[in-house]
């Protein structure tokens, strides 16, 4: 029991100076760190530990779906299925297709027409909602006997909907905000219509409104020609310049089938800053069909309904790539190509609800929080040392090893420190030392009971293992079950208090038996101090 092998004590000590190698940046300050860095090289950046918001404050925003604006998104693809089949089925209609509060309207003449094309109409459904087999419709097609079709949203459909938008904006606004250069932003659904994210140490709300408030969605739209179709073109604003300007209405080529958007400068005009885009393959070719069809007409570039410009196609565009310009400044280009790459928000999202929370509330948090793990810590290092002498040393230097581990797998983990974390890190050194409590009350019984010094020590460590074991176990599902349930700060309590159960075992048994081990071959004692 007490035979300790060389490369087991190494081991031990390998991994006692890497979690303090690794544990050091973290305790240093910001431009310390920043030095540091900038001396290793690049792959081998320290890790640190990421504080929470509630310990360094940060940016905090409610957002909510815009059900108008996702209202009339679904009115437009409406309009854009019901014009695909009409072209398909070659039905002609009477003044175009027309809008209605929550939907569409056309006017066909002829009854056969109307039979060929609404069994088509009411398919519509099984596209617009995946989720609603069985039960309500969430569009209603109706056909009077003038020969108008209206196709409605339901309420079921625009909750349905809006639910699903908040799904594909959580990824989203996840990428857009990762792009920021920041760490482990939280991100968590509120509702059917509301997003709450939290980005700690993110002390410029502006520039976060700024990325989130954008729903980022890039088409690629024909300028009108004089004289086309009012029912066909929209007026919509253009950023580059004053007025507005005629556009058509069908969407030639989406922003979804972007592969790639980076900042740069234009090399060969003006060096301004512009954004260069890259099209998947399906993408490239719509790109390339559009302009070599259109050679000398205007192509405008449209985000969230406002022309950023409107070139003029002078050759056919083949390779797939592009450039956006419209007078952006470098941190504009910056924040749209960020805007690009991280794909377009299925709806608007408004700000309903925003807070900063400053550095001044994390240092109170951080402090609260270190004056309980040292008035904590000191307490259970003077009671061991009173109770148990020597092996009260043992049990105190496992115990700083202890914590070294749970810093040390924070920062390599890139998990969140909050302050429900700091609890669950003061909770494991009560179960670390707990650890060293059994052991060591079973040695003391095994000794007081006849049995020598090796075969108390022997018995303790061995009859202990099985009771330090099965309570770790359950606490370790307890906190596995807070994982997985949980979100937010209960989710750093309970990454914490796992880390702290794992190192338990390695510093309360492992590294307190060799500590133990060494100490009984140079001391060779005659009576355990115990």
């Amino acid at each position: 029991m007490l035979r300790f092998s060389t490369w087991k004590s190494i081991a031990i000590v390998a991994m006692t100076l890497a979690a303090i190698l690794v544990v050091a940046p973290s305790m240093l300050s910001p431009a310390h760190y920043e030095q540091l860095k900038a001396r290793l090289p690049a792959w081998l950046t320290p890790p640190t530990i990421v504080l929470g918001l509630d310990l360094q404050g940060g940016s905090h925003v409610m957002l909510e779906v815009d059900q108008a604006d996702l209202l009339n998104t679904q009115i437009r693809n409406l309009r854009d299925d019901v014009r695909r089949i009409l072209r398909e089925e070659k039905v002609a209609i009477t003044g175009g297709i027309g809008t209605i509060p929550r939907g569409v309207q056309v006017r066909v003449a002829d009854p056969a027409d109307r039979e060929k094309i609404l069994p088509k109409l009411r398919q519509l459904r099984n596209s617009f909602s995946a989720n609603l087999m069985g039960g309500p419709s969430p569009l209603d097609v109706e056909a009077s006997p003038e020969g108008v079709i209206r196709i409605t949203v339901t309420d079921l459909g625009l909750t349905d909907k809006s639910r699903r938008a908040v799904e594909q904006s959580i990824e989203v606004i996840r990428r857009r905000v990762d792009a920021l250069g920041t760490r482990e932003p939280s991100i968590q659904r509120q509702g059917d219509d509301r997003v709450l994210v939290q980005v700690p140490g993110l002390q410029d709300p502006e520039q976060l409104k700024t990325i989130l408030g954008q729903t980022a969605k890039l088409e690629f739209r024909l300028v009108a020609d004089p004289g086309q179709n009012p029912g066909e073109t929209e007026e919509l604003e253009q950023t580059d310049q004053e007025g507005k300007i005629l556009i058509e209405k069908q969407v030639m080529v989406q922003g979804e089938d972007l592969t790639d958007a980076q900042p740069g400068f234009d090399q060969q005009r003006s060096g301004e800053p512009v954004v260069n885009f890259r099209f998947n393959i399906r993408g490239a070719q719509k790109f390339g069909d559009v302009t070599s069809k259109n050679v000398g007409r205007l192509f405008a570039i449209v985000l969230d309904n406002k022309v950023i410009s409107a070139p003029r196609i002078l050759t056919p565009i083949t390779g797939g790539s592009g450039q956006i310009s419209g007078h952006f400044t470098v941190e504009q280009a910056n924040n749209l190509a960020i805007l690009l790459r991280a794909g377009a928000l299925p709806a608007k999202l408004n700000i309903v609800e925003e807070r900063t929370v400053g550095p001044g509330l994390g240092q109170d948090s951080i402090d609260a929080g270190k004056r309980a793990a040292y008035v904590g810590a000191a307490l259970v290092v003077v009671y061991m040392l009173i109770t148990y002498g020597v092996f009260g040393v043992f049990a105190n230097l496992a115990l700083f090893v202890h914590i070294a581990f749970i810093f040390a797998g924070l920062a390599l983990l890139g998990a969140t420190l909050t302050l429900p974390g700091i609890a669950g890190i003061v909770l494991t050194i009560g179960m670390a030392v707990d650890s060293n409590v059994l052991i060591y009350e079973r040695i003391r019984e095994e000794n007081h009971a006849g049995r020598s010094i090796l075969a108390s020590l022997d018995a303790g460590f061995n009859r202990a293992f099985a009771t330090i074991v099965d309570s770790n176990v359950t606490m370790f599902v307890a906190a596995a079950i807070l994982y997985f349930l949980g979100s937010g700060p209960v989710r750093g309590f309970a990454v914490s208090l796992a880390l702290g159960i794992l190192t338990t075992i390695v510093t309360a048994v492992t590294m307190t038996r060799m500590m133990i081990a060494v100490w009984y071959h140079y001391a060779r004692p005659t009576k355990l101090p115990i």
